[in-house]
């Protein structure tokens, strides 16, 4: 069994064959999906697709690029979302100080706002972190409490800074990418970190692995990412597949898959 801890599934790039994409993810063992708010309108349509589709979970979060858009009402919209039933996180929330597509300072006060909502509701949260470590690390540890854990999702850093992330709580997550030969910091990362500590991701429709590469992502090419960890620790892929999911299942607090 695999898990795709990461990814879009509201986007309009699915809309064509979102069901065939969900059935080709089921056919080769990828038996659960969280579909990752990005605003509240994409945070409402994933909470949708956890209606119609049983393997299909959902988070629900304001991205740091949407930071200059959000207000208040987004804010309380993301907190009621967070109540439903098959929203199992709050994100993608954090910050990206590599495009800047919103102020810093907005970017800063919508994480901080959106980690208080993670509080008050006790779920995870999922961690967009992009040439922001110093300030992303500093903005968790005022936030570390007994209970309070989440995911760095497509984690860009080196190990001393997955080892830092992973210190606090917080899982590691694994992209695609990680099967491109030049991706050395990142499958040293994945060599190295505790495997009690890794998930896998897709973050389809984008970064789709080998043999895929320049096409659109999606949640059954999550198995070539796992295929990829098992090649660099050296160990089977079923042992990868059964940790990872094991791991996100902790995480989200996700049901046995039916």
């Amino acid at each position: 069994m695999l898990i795709d801890s990461h990814t879009h599934l509201d986007m309009k790039k699915f809309d064509s064959d979102r069901d065939q994409v969900i059935e080709r993810a089921l056919s080769v063992g990828v038996r659960q999906i969280i579909t990752i708010g990005i605003d509240t309108k994409s945070s409402m349509k994933a909470v949708a697709l956890t209606e119609r589709y049983p393997s299909v979970f959902a988070s629900a979060g304001i991205h740091p690029h949407n930071a200059d858009r959000a207000d208040f009402h987004d804010l309380k919209h993301i907190a009621l979302l967070a109540r439903r039933e098959k929203v199992v996180a709050i994100g993608e929330i954090g910050l990206d100080f590599y495009r800047n597509l919103s102020s810093r300072k907005k970017q800063r006060e919508l994480f901080q706002q959106q980690l208080d909502i993670a509080l008050s509701v006790d779920l995870p949260v999922v961690i967009h972190d992009r040439e922001a470590h110093e300030e992303v690390l500093e903005t968790l540890s005022s936030f570390k409490r007994n209970g309070f854990k989440g995911v760095i999702h497509c984690f860009s850093g080196d190990y001393n800074l997955a080892k830092t992330f992973i210190g606090m709580g917080y899982y590691i997550s694994i992209p695609g990418t990680i099967t491109v030969k030049n991706a050395r910091q990142m499958q040293d990362v994945a060599a190295r970190i505790p495997s009690s500590k890794m998930l896998l991701e897709t973050d389809a429709p984008f970064l789709a692995p080998l043999p895929h590469r320049g096409q659109r992502n999606e949640p059954s090419f999550v198995i070539h990412t796992a295929q990829k960890v098992a090649e660099l620790r050296g160990i089977p892929f079923e042992e990868v597949a059964q940790e990872t999911s094991n791991n996100a299942s902790q995480l989200f607090n996700l049901p046995l898959p039916t």
